[in-house]
């Protein structure tokens, strides 16, 4: 049978009439998770649904049965072809549960940073929903320099994060990434990797380390979006990137993990 033609849009749920187009985007939002769609395939859904429910419990969101009756509705909405960046939604004002479909953009495999760290505007780290907009200033500004990401530093000048990705680095052979107890958001698919570094038996390191400190070494920024991408660039100052060494091999791996989608 063939897939029935999918439309780019907003589209809200309600427990009698399932999902519906909403109109506008925007309006703050409580609560928001995404990854990548490809021809129906998906990497960590089920721990992308564990954050998006605990995230929502958190702030009070809808009750359990209905955050799973929406989760349901939204997996069946999915394409089941071409590449898709979905998002899932708990609105502010309404806590209306919400599916934005959206193309995905083009995807990267390598990325440009900007060198100089971001003092961490973010208000709610550990959710990502509240904070989307600040940091896609962030990005808008690391555009100005020359890059297509920024690090966020705290106080102290440690690294956390990417505006959009997680960070990570290669010390020797040890897979190094930002201590947990640091304000950063849980990612998926740092999880998956970390998973696939134990069973290997490589060694995974949560160290502080500043932006100059990263220097010369394989850094890789990694999101549900575009999955590894290996810094090839540090623009506006002295920093060198290291070739991506191991980064292939892991981009590979990464991209099997990707499962079908539930049957409608």
């Amino acid at each position: 049978m063939a897939q029935p033609v999918v439309v780019e849009g907003l589209l809200a749920w309600s427990p009698a009439g399932g999902l519906s187009p909403a109109g506008e985007v925007g309006g703050r939002l409580l609560v928001a998770d995404s990854w990548l769609v490809r021809d129906g395939r998906v990497r960590g859904l089920e721990r992308h649904r564990e954050r998006f429910l605990r995230s929502c419990g958190e702030v009070g969101g809808p009750p359990l049965r209905r955050l799973l009756e929406f989760w349901q509705d939204m997996t069946a909405a999915l394409p089941r072809t071409g590449e898709w960046f979905p998002r899932v939604e708990l609105a502010a004002d309404s806590h209306e549960l919400r599916l934005l479909l959206r193309h995905a953009p083009p995807l990267g495999s390598a990325v440009r940073v900007w060198a100089a760290g971001q003092s961490d505007p973010r208000t709610v780290p550990r959710r990502k929903g509240p904070d989307l907009e600040t940091l896609a200033r962030v990005r808008r500004r690391a555009s100005g320099e020359g890059a297509e990401e920024a690090v966020l530093v705290a106080p102290s000048g440690i690294v956390l994060e990417a505006a959009t990705a997680s960070v990570l680095w290669w010390e020797d052979d040890t897979l190094c990434l930002p201590p947990p107890l640091l304000p950063v958001l849980p990612g998926v698919t740092v999880a998956l990797l970390q998973d696939r570094a134990r069973r290997t038996g490589i060694r995974v390191a949560h160290r502080e380390r500043t932006v100059a400190e990263l220097d010369g070494r394989e850094v890789w920024l990694v999101n549900a979006l575009h999955g590894i991408r290996p810094v090839t660039a540090w623009t506006g100052g002295e920093l060198r990137a290291a070739p991506a060494i191991r980064a292939p091999e892991w981009r590979k791996w990464l991209d099997e993990t990707m499962e079908p989608l539930p049957d409608k």
